[in-house]
């Protein structure tokens, strides 16, 4: 087997929603997908836009699809963010977060302290249990000199009912009440690319980064040096890739249809 068209490629980079599932519902055979990919010998690397879940939630999650996959093969961008903060603060110190599990545990793992207290940053994602309150607490913080990073600004998140508000959104909101622009740690920024490529020891010429938009994860493959395919099962259409500032090597219905025999 091996990638339609493309040559010289030894490494996936896979976005996961929209991709390899819209929320709890599967997109093809993930098992024969993998078993594909293993036979054709690709190496694989899920890096995600949504920072919500933890490393450790993904696997499990796969695993609940008949897929096995290490920790090292799963990048989201509240790690990158995570990896921003230490470069920006090696004396690490207080952050404050607004998002769920992914951000809190990528945060705490790289040494910083949860709190508002004097905050040194503040990391906004995507949060189903925004508030008032916390826009307000960020927004102060923002105001009084914190630093302001975002996981990802995708504005929303495909889900079987529709498409839904994303962490976009959110930082939009907090963009909008203290006139400053976030630090986006996510695609379509290249650091996740970058991060993929260094864990499998490849260049941008031998990776593949796959996707289902055209504002994140085209747009950062194409940054990033790298070859990209877009699938149609998430938030981009035929018709915007051929509208779109850049475009991608393969459009695809569906990644099922990325390799030929």
């Amino acid at each position: 087997m091996q990638i339609k068209h493309l040559h010289n490629i030894k490494a996936l980079v896979l976005d996961m929603d929209g991709v390899l599932w819209r929320e709890r519902e599967p997109i093809g055979d993930l098992p024969v997908l993998f078993s594909q990919f293993q036979k054709a010998g690709l190496q694989v690397i899920l890096a995600t836009n949504n920072g919500t879940r933890t490393a450790a939630q993904y696997i499990e999650k796969f695993a609940g699809y008949g897929v096995s996959v290490l920790p090292e093969q799963i990048i989201t961008s509240a790690m990158g963010a995570a990896y921003l903060l230490q470069k920006r603060f090696p004396q690490l110190g207080n952050v404050y977060v607004i998002g769920e599990t992914g951000v809190i545990t990528a945060v705490k793992e790289a040494g910083f302290s949860i709190s508002e207290d004097h905050a040194l940053a503040v990391v906004a994602g995507m949060d189903r249990g925004i508030s008032y309150d916390k826009l307000k607490r960020a927004c102060l913080l923002i105001r009084g000199g914190a630093a302001f990073y975002g996981t990802n600004p995708d504005r929303t998140f495909p889900t079987p009912e529709g498409i839904i508000p994303g962490a976009g959104s959110i930082l939009a909101a907090l963009e909008v009440s203290t006139d400053v622009k976030p630090i986006i740690a996510g695609k379509p920024n290249s650091t996740l690319f970058e991060f993929a490529m260094q864990r499998l020891g490849v260049t941008p010429d031998e990776t593949l980064v796959v996707g289902d938009r055209l504002d994140t994860d085209i747009l950062g493959g194409v940054r990033a040096g790298c070859r990209t395919a877009l699938v149609l099962t998430g938030i981009s259409t035929f018709e915007e890739a051929t509208d779109f500032e850049v475009k991608p090597d393969l459009i695809l219905p569906a990644l099922e249809n990325l390799l030929e025999e």
